[in-house]
């Protein structure tokens, strides 16, 4: 049987960065959902007119719209978020290699993976994008627990044959030959899809960074995911053991790792150079916002978004939060500490349909629309006393849901579905 949900629906017919009139509010809307994708978006009346043996879900005022995108994640770091007082590389030596050495542990990677999943729909998160461990059991972990959830999940080995503990080294051929593995073990199973990850030019020699170039281009179809320019001193280290290159992105694409498809998170300090062939190449750029500033790494430009595909991100656990909605609002404080104001549809379309844009999947998750998978959230708009009194002022949606994204926390989320289901929260 189908189910219909009732609220107001949010969905993108464009890109609201390029136009003011891309989002479209039914104000008394309704979804039908059968057989785990969107049949039908519509007013509500007509609706349920057309399907009276549909289960009617009645959310009143609640906003329902498509699940969120979380494009760049360590699920990994879940334990060790919000862990004090660090920069980027004294917070991977402090806390981030500690922790990984324990995903060598099955038992304990698939522990995490469950409950940073869990976590994560709570708060109406439906699809990662996520970096693993050099274990290969810690991706079988969190694909796993994708599968039993049902979920859209994207996530790979990460790779690194240097600078980093023993324990936690590969070599150029065993990262080729894991991820070879693991790839052809998972990528397009159910939801799933592989993700070529050397974690950053630091830790992966010249040798293993083509290696890797060369197995995606073995696998054209898989995306690739790294990170690039998050902090100054990060920069003059990759300058440091890559004296032949031009600068931080060139270490990538003299080894084939930039095209479309490759997903670059932070990406904060960037040169005219890198920017103008990262926009010839057709690549994606991932915001992580609070944890820009939480490890002090800078401010994103998202001045980007007009002429990249930019997608928007917690990464855990750098990052401080696990919520999108906190995510958003970071987004927002950080463009304005540049001058640049965005509007709640930008925010709202960084965390659904930007994202599945940069994991190049927005034909299937990321907007409501007839034939789109049914990973759906609906949110309270008025979900606590704060909240609630300052939506009363509103004249529009917007001005509704600004206080939400701004204040709002898993409290807000009132119900996620994750493929045509239905889940608790």
């Amino acid at each position: 049987m189908a189910d219909l949900l009732l609220g107001q629906v949010l969905s993108f017919r464009g890109d609201p960065f390029d136009s003011p009139d891309a989002a479209q509010v039914l104000s008394q809307g309704a979804v039908l959902v059968d057989r785990g994708r969107i049949a039908e978006v519509g007013e509500a009346a007509t609706l349920r007119a057309r399907h009276p043996q549909a289960r009617v879900h009645d959310h009143g005022r609640h906003l329902i719209s498509a699940g969120f995108v979380d494009a760049h994640v360590h699920y990994p770091q879940t334990a060790i978020i919000a862990s004090w007082g660090k920069r980027l590389i004294d917070w991977l030596n402090t806390y981030t290699f500690p922790e990984e050495m324990r995903f060598a542990d099955p038992a304990y990677a698939k522990d995490i993976a469950g409950r940073y999943l869990d976590l994560v729909l709570a708060r109406g998160t439906t699809t990662v994008c996520s970096y693993a461990t050099i274990h290969p059991a810690s991706v079988d972990a969190i694909f796993s627990a994708a599968q039993a959830r049902g979920m859209r999940v994207f996530a790979g080995k990460t790779c690194m044959d240097r600078n980093a503990p023993e324990g936690l080294r590969d070599t150029v051929l065993s990262a080729y030959d894991d991820s070879k593995a693991l790839l052809r073990k998972w990528h397009k199973v159910d939801r799933l899809s592989y993700v070529i990850t050397p974690r950053f030019s630091p830790t992966s020699t010249p040798e293993q960074l083509s290696a890797l170039g060369a197995l995606w281009r073995e696998y054209p179809d898989c995306l690739m995911q790294t990170h690039l320019s998050e902090q100054l001193d990060e920069i003059a280290w990759v300058r440091d053991l890559f004296p032949q290159s031009r600068d931080y992105l060139d270490t990538y694409e003299t080894q084939g790792l930039l095209r479309e498809g490759a997903v670059y998170g932070h990406a904060i300090h960037l040169t005219d150079r890198e920017k103008a062939r990262l926009i010839e190449a057709g690549a994606s750029l991932v915001h992580c916002p609070t944890s820009n500033t939480f490890i002090g790494s800078g401010l994103f430009d998202m001045g980007l978004a007009r002429s990249l595909r930019v997608g928007l991100a917690t990464d855990t656990g750098g990052g401080s939060s696990f919520s999108m909605l906190r995510t958003m609002a970071a987004a927002y404080e950080v463009a304005q500490l540049r001058g640049q104001s965005l509007h709640p549809s930008q925010l709202w379309w960084l965390a659904t349909q930007g994202s599945a844009r940069a994991l190049r999947c927005e034909d299937r998750i990321g907007n409501i629309a007839p034939g789109m998978e049914a990973d759906l959230v609906v949110i309270n708009l008025a979900s606590t006393p704060a909240i609630e009194q300052a939506t009363r002022r509103a004249e529009d949606l917007w001005q509704a849901l600004f206080p939400t994204i701004m204040m709002g926390d898993d409290r807000a989320v009132a119900e996620v579905w994750v493929g045509g289901n239905r889940r608790g929260v």
